[in-house]
C-alpha cells in the first residue's frame, strides 16, 4: 500500500493540550489506511525557539517547521491540519521569553528600544513572531468556512441559550467618521511588476526610506491609507465623555494580535485617553521606567512598585478610574478591566459575545450592562451596528429556527489588512509618505503629522480570481445567494468591484444570484434572511471573513470552533483549519487548577474528515474515504449522544470526548461494508472500548479535581502534558493494540 501522509499542527494553549490526547488516536486509525499523521511544531514557544539557534545548545535548536510548511503549502501534496496558534501581543511574546529563559533556552530579552544593531536585528527576528505571523504563510489560498448539517442540525435541535435583548437597550457602537484608515485610504492596481519604494519627506526637509522596496505584480490591488492621531484622540476623548452621560460601560475593541503594529498604538492611544490626567503628569517617568500603553494598563501597574513615585501613580490612575464611566472588564472578580491587556479583547470574539449576551459586557460590580463598544476604525464597524439595531428591534437570535451565513473569504498570499504588518509605521514626523514607482511616478503621497499611523496593503490578482471561483462554487453547490460584501465608496474595494464584475464572466453564473452589496446593506440582507431560516453566502475580504466567521456561528452554534474551515490551496493542496481559539488561555488555567480541559475539539474532527477525503480524492486512497465517511457518521453520533465536553466538573471532559469519538469512529469502521480488510482491523478494538467503556470512563473522571503540572505553559514538559491527557491505561491499551 502507498502511503500517504498528512500534517497535523502543534500549536498552543488548549488545542495543543488536546492534541496529546487525540493525535494517538489519529495515528493509529489513519495507519490502517496507510495514511501517517506527522506533527509539526509552529507554537509559539517553537517559532521563539527556531528563531535564535546560535543562542542555544546544539540539543536544544529544533528546525523553522512554519518555514518548512510555508514550503509545503506551495506544493500539490500539502495536506495539513491546522489548529488555532497563539498569535502573540509583545506582553504574550515577552512572557514567553521569561519561561524559555526560566527552561534554560538562552534565546535574548525582547529589546524595547533597541539602540545596537544586535538588539535591532534581534526586534527584527521577534516581530517576524508577533501576532498573526502563522497564517500568512499557511494560507495560500482562499477560505470556505461554513457550518456542517451535522453541526446546523445540533444546534437547531439543541439551541444554546441567548440573552433576551430590551427595546430600550442602550448599548451601541461607536466609531470614527473621518481621519480613520477607511476615510484616508486610497487604493491602486499595478498596469505592470515593479517595486514601490516607500518613502517619509519630513516638512524639516529630510527624507527617510521607510522600509526596503516592495515587490508588486501586475494586476495586483495596492492601499495606502493613515490613522490620524489627532483625530483619534478627539474621537475617543467624545467617546469616554459619551459612555458617561449615557450611564454605560466604556469598552475598546481591536484586534492587536493580528494588527500587531497599528492596534496595539491605537491601544495605547485608548489607555491615554481613560487616564489623561496621569500620563500628562507622570507620562515621561512612566516611558523612562519602560513603561508602556500600549502593552496596557496591567503592564504599567505591575510596573509601578518599582519607581518611586509608583504609589503617586497608582492613586492618580485610581482617582481617573472613579471620576470616568464604568470600564468593561474582562474578570470583574479580579479588576480585570477592558484596558488591561491588548490581547484581552479581540473584536471578532468579544463583539458576538457581546451581542449573544443581550448587548451586555460585565461592569466592575459583577453584573452585566449595557456597553458603548468602541471600534475607531470606520471600516467594518457599522456591521456591528446593524447586527445591534437588528436585536433591539427584533429581539434575539433563535438558534433553533435561524438560517446560516456561511463565508467566502479573500485571505490567500496575505490579502488585505492582515497583510499590512510589514508596511505599517508610526510616523515620527510632520510630513507626507510619499509611494512611487520604479519609474519614478507618484503613486500615493499622504500627508502625515507626528504619531499617525501609517500602512499599506496589497491583495494579489491570482487570489481575486480564485476567490470570485470559490464563490460561484459555493453558491452552484448549495443554491444560496451569494453576496460580496464591497463598498464601492472605498478606495480598495472599488478596485475590486471592478474586478469581480469582471472575473464573473469568466463562470456560467445562470440560475445563480449573485450580488455585490456594501458591508452594512450586506449584513441587513444576511439578517433578514436569518430570521427567515434561509442561508446567505457571504463573501467577503480578509478582516471581514474573520469577522463574520466568529459573528454568525457563534450565533448559530454557540461558538465558532464548530465551523468547518477549508481552505482549497492555489497550487491543489488542501489547508483544514479547525476553529478559533479565544477562550484556549482560560481552558488551560482550569486544566491546571483541575485537571479539566472543556476545549472542545469539534472542530479538529472535521477537519480530519475533509482532510480524508481531499487525500482520497487526490491521492486515490479508497481507504482514506472510508476513514472520512466512518469519521463523520462518528462526529454526529458524538453530538446526537452529548458526549462534547461537560460545562462542568464531574462530566466527561476533552479526553472523554475523544474516547467516545475513537468508540464510535471504531464501531463505524468495523460496520462499514466497503472495505473488509479495514473493517477486520477495527472490530476487536470497536469491542475491546465498548466493553470496558465504563472503567475507561471511570478512569478518565478520577483524576478530575485537583491541580496538575504540565511543566510550563508556553513550553510544556512532553511527558508530563502526555500522562495529564492520557490518563487512561485501560484506554491506551486498547489503542496500542492496533499498532
Amino acid at each position: 500500500m502507498t502511503r500517504s501522509t498528512i500534517i497535523y499542527t502543534h500549536t498552543d494553549e488548549a488545542p495543543a493540550l488536546a492534541t496529546y490526547s487525540l493525535l494517538p488516536v489519529v495515528q493509529a486509525y489513519a495507519s490502517q489506511a496507510g495514511v501517517d499523521v506527522t506533527k509539526r511544531d509552529i507554537s509559539l514557544a517553537g517559532r521563539i525557539i527556531a528563531a535564535f539557534p546560535e543562542y542555544l545548545a546544539e540539543d536544544q535548536r529544533i528546525d523553522d517547521e512554519l518555514a518548512e510548511l510555508g514550503r509545503d503549502v506551495l506544493t500539490p501534496e500539502a495536506n495539513i491540519i491546522k489548529l488555532p496558534n497563539v498569535s502573540a501581543s509583545v506582553p504574550q511574546l515577552k512572557t514567553a521569553v521569561t519561561e524559555l529563559q526560566s527552561k534554560g533556552f538562552a534565546v535574548p530579552d525582547y529589546p524595547e528600544d533597541p539602540t545596537t544593531d544586535k538588539e535591532v536585528e534581534t526586534l527584527t527576528r521577534y516581530r517576524r513572531i508577533l501576532g498573526s505571523a502563522v497564517n500568512p504563510v499557511l494560507r495560500q489560498g482562499n477560505s470556505d468556512r461554513r457550518a456542517p448539517a451535522s453541526v446546523k442540525n445540533y444546534a437547531r435541535s439543541h439551541p444554546h441559550r441567548m440573552g433576551a435583548w430590551s427595546s430600550e437597550s442602550r448599548t451601541n457602537i461607536a466609531h470614527m467618521d473621518s481621519g480613520d484608515f477607511r476615510s484616508t485610504e486610497q487604493s491602486a492596481v499595478m498596469a505592470q511588476a515593479g517595486s514601490l519604494r516607500v518613502e517619509l519627506m519630513g516638512d524639516d526637509g529630510t527624507t527617510t526610506e521607510l522600509r526596503a522596496p516592495i515587490s508588486v505584480l501586475a494586476g495586483e490591488v495596492v492601499d495606502a491609507a493613515v490613522m490620524r492621531v489627532g483625530d483619534l484622540r478627539t474621537f475617543l476623548d467624545r467617546q469616554i465623555a459619551r459612555a458617561a452621560d449615557v450611564g454605560v460601560l466604556f469598552s475598546i475593541h481591536l484586534k492587536a494580535t493580528m494588527m500587531k503594529v497599528s492596534d496595539p498604538i491605537i491601544f495605547g492611544h485608548v489607555v491615554r485617553a481613560f487616564f489623561p490626567g496621569t500620563f500628562a503628569a507622570y507620562g515621561q517617568v512612566l516611558a523612562d521606567a519602560g513603561l508602556r500603553p500600549n502593552d496596557g494598563w496591567g503592564a504599567i501597574l505591575d510596573g509601578l512598585p518599582a519607581l518611586a513615585d509608583g504609589d503617586a501613580i497608582r492613586a492618580s490612575f485610581e482617582l481617573e478610574l472613579v471620576a470616568g464611566p464604568d470600564l468593561a472588564m474582562v474578570d470583574s472578580d479580579r479588576g480585570i478591566t477592558n484596558l488591561h491587556v491588548p490581547s484581552d479583547v479581540i473584536v471578532d470574539a468579544s463583539m458576538p459575545a457581546m451581542i449573544r449576551s443581550s448587548g451586555h459586557m460585565w461592569g466592575p460590580d459583577g453584573t452585566e450592562q449595557d456597553t458603548l463598544a468602541v471600534i475607531p476604525d470606520s471600516s467594518y464597524a457599522g456591521v456591528y451596528q446593524v447586527v445591534v439595531d437588528d436585536c433591539r428591534a427584533h429581539g434575539a437570535f433563535d438558534p433553533s429556527t435561524m438560517g446560516s451565513v456561511p463565508n467566502v473569504g479573500l485571505m490567500a498570499q496575505a490579502a488585505e489588512e492582515y497583510g499590512s504588518h510589514d508596511k505599517t509605521f508610526e510616523i515620527p514626523t510632520t510630513g507626507s509618505v510619499r509611494v512611487t514607482d520604479e519609474s519614478g511616478k507618484i503613486v500615493f503621497e499622504v500627508p502625515v503629522a507626528a504619531g499617525d499611523v501609517f500602512r499599506m496593503c496589497q491583495t494579489k490578482d491570482v487570489p481575486i480570481r480564485d476567490w470570485v471561483k470559490l464563490a460561484v462554487a459555493r453558491a452552484r453547490a448549495t443554491g444560496d445567494p451569494a453576496v460580496f460584501w464591497l463598498d464601492e465608496g472605498r478606495a480598495h474595494d472599488a478596485n475590486l468591484i471592478a474586478k469581480v464584475r469582471r472575473y464573473l464572466g469568466d463562470h456560467d453564473t445562470d440560475g445563480l444570484r449573485i450580488e455585490i452589496l456594501a458591508p452594512v446593506a450586506a449584513a441587513a440582507l444576511s439578517l433578514e434572511r436569518i430570521r427567515r431560516g434561509e442561508n446567505t453566502i457571504s463573501v467577503t475580504g480578509n478582516v471581514l471573513r474573520d469577522y463574520l466567521t466568529d459573528l454568525f456561528p457563534i450565533m448559530e452554534l454557540g461558538t465558532s470552533a464548530k465551523m468547518l474551515s477549508v481552505v482549497p490551496l492555489i497550487e491543489g493542496g488542501g489547508l483544514f483549519e479547525t476553529g478559533a481559539g479565544g477562550s484556549a488561555p482560560k481552558h488551560v488555567q482550569q486544566l491546571l487548577q483541575e485537571n479539566y480541559l472543556r476545549w472542545d475539539s469539534l472542530g479538529e474532527f472535521l477537519a480530519l474528515a475533509v482532510s480524508f477525503e481531499h487525500l482520497a480524492d487526490r491521492s486515490g486512497n479508497s481507504r482514506a474515504q472510508v476513514l472520512a465517511d466512518t469519521l463523520d457518521r462518528a462526529t454526529e453520533r458524538l453530538l446526537n449522544e452529548d458526549r462534547s465536553p461537560s460545562r462542568k466538573l464531574g462530566g466527561i471532559d476533552n479526553r472523554g470526548s475523544h474516547f467516545y469519538l475513537a468508540l464510535y469512529w471504531a464501531q463505524e469502521l468495523a460496520a462499514q461494508t466497503g472495505d473488509a480488510g479495514l473493517a477486520s482491523a477495527f472490530t476487536d478494538l470497536a469491542t475491546r472500548l465498548a466493553d470496558n467503556e465504563e472503567a475507561i470512563v471511570g478512569e478518565l473522571l478520577a483524576v478530575q479535581g485537583s491541580p496538575v503540572d504540565i511543566g510550563g505553559y508556553y513550553l510544556p514538559d512532553e511527558a508530563l502534558a502526555a500522562l495529564v491527557m492520557r490518563p487512561s491505561a485501560t484506554f491506551n491499551e486498547a489503542l496500542a493494540t492496533l499498532h
